[in-house]
């Protein structure tokens, strides 16, 4: 048994947000169904191919533990074949524009009449407003929802972040919203509609940001680098470089071989609590009674001068070095640590948190695991399928055609 055993998902997704979904649902325990376009599919299959005839690494690390069925919902075979899914399936995912189930004739109350049961997930770029028909990208919704203005140093322009929390950081929330839904299931028997907006995800992910633009109508924001340089603050909240945004200062620093790698760096937080050990390590141990920086308030005009200083004490250790001395004193750091060094991380292997994957197309790959790790539902990654390669059985097995039922819905071209 799995967390979500039995639980069937129509999951009629495509690129990033709703794939993270159903990913997800899927290493919990879920049959995912993934339908597709014959002969084309998702389209991440084609984009940013490394390994010509297999299907990118863009839509293999975001397909795993999943079954791919192909249907011509334009087709009326095609669409009696999704009558009978949507009769059959528990969850109905998807991430289509807005409008697009309506005209293919499965509106909200179709689905309602075809099965009370369903839960429809669905992942937009807005939520209800002026902005609701907008089509949204990854860094559409980052710049959207608060991110890019808060990202990057305060004489440069706004900066999108990596890490994908607009598109990955929303189907993860929609997942949360869809288990949710199904635990109320059991409760009231009655479907329900689950949305997710990728603005509000980032929002909701930029709360501390949100937080210091209430704060700044009340005065400077003290933790903020630009209060120790004596910059004025304007009206909204502004990029913070490298500062921490829990109201312990940090930065991050070069440690040794910062010159020729660029990742040697390190996150150092000057947290109030361990400041007499901060003291100790750096070689600054007068600073414990001096009133200019003993207290974290006295501190806050000095952050560049004691960064500075901690600064030339950590360009003498490795970062890795840095970790293994102030760990032990409860002092805050972190390496920077690159793509290669993550990839190459036993402990991560170990941990199921980063997973290798054997493709019959491309061969072996690593892709991330699920970051979810419970007790009585361990996970198995398997690998995304291929375009169509369970049409049949989910006919046969899933939906109970026969064999001759099968033959005539592919002579109609329906599969």
């Amino acid at each position: 048994m799995k967390a979500l055993s039995g639980v069937k998902i129509l999951d009629f997704t495509h690129v990033q947000s709703g794939p993270t979904c159903t990913q997800l649902l899927g290493w919990l325990g879920a049959d995912v169904i993934k339908v597709e376009r014959p002969g084309v599919g998702d389209a991440t299959r084609k984009q940013l191919v490394d390994v010509e005839g297999a299907d990118s690494l863009y839509f293999t690390m975001l397909n795993h533990n999943k079954r791919s069925l192909t249907l011509n919902t334009k087709n009326d075979t095609g669409k009696q074949v999704l009558e009978r899914l949507i009769k059959e399936c528990d969850v109905m995912v998807e991430n289509f524009a807005p409008g697009a189930l309506d005209r293919m004739g499965f509106s909200w109350q179709r689905i309602q009449e075809l099965n009370p049961r369903m839960i429809m997930a669905s992942v937009k770029g807005f939520g209800p407003g002026p902005y609701e028909n907008c089509k949204v990208y990854e860094n559409v919704a980052q710049c959207a929802g608060g991110g890019a203005s808060t990202t990057g140093f305060l004489d440069g322009p706004p900066l999108v972040t990596g890490a994908q929390i607009g598109d990955s950081g929303t189907g993860l929330n929609l997942a949360i919203g869809i288990i949710a839904a199904l635990y109320q299931r059991t409760q009231t028997g009655r479907g329900q509609k689950v949305l997710a907006p990728m603005q509000d995800g980032v929002l909701n992910l930029c709360r501390v940001k949100l937080r210091d633009q209430q704060r700044l109508a009340r005065g400077p924001l003290k933790e903020y680098s630009q209060y120790s340089e004596g910059i004025p603050f304007g009206e909204a909240t502004p990029r913070a470089g490298n500062d921490s945004g829990g109201g312990q200062p940090g930065r991050i620093l070069k440690c040794k071989g910062w010159e020729t790698d660029p990742n040697s760096y390190t996150y150092f937080i000057t947290q109030a609590a361990v400041w007499q050990n901060i003291c100790d390590v750096i070689g600054k141990p007068e600073w414990k009674e001096d009133p200019d920086y003993a207290t974290p308030p006295a501190r806050l005009p000095r952050l560049n001068e004691i960064f500075g200083t901690i600064e030339q004490w950590t360009m003498t250790k490795t970062k890795y070095e840095v970790m293994e001395i102030c760990n032990p004193l409860d002092i805050p750091v972190g390496p920077i640590l690159s793509m290669k060094e993550l990839a190459e991380e036993p402990s991560l292997r170990d941990s199921g948190t980063v997973v290798e994957v054997d493709h019959p197309e491309r061969g072996k790959y690593l892709t991330v695991g699920c970051p979810i790790k419970m007790s009585d539902s361990a996970v198995e990654v398997t690998r995304s399928p291929l375009l169509g390669e369970h049409t049949v059985e989910i006919l046969k097995y899933v939906l109970r055609y026969s064999d001759s039922e099968i033959l005539a819905i592919k002579e109609s071209g329906a599969v």
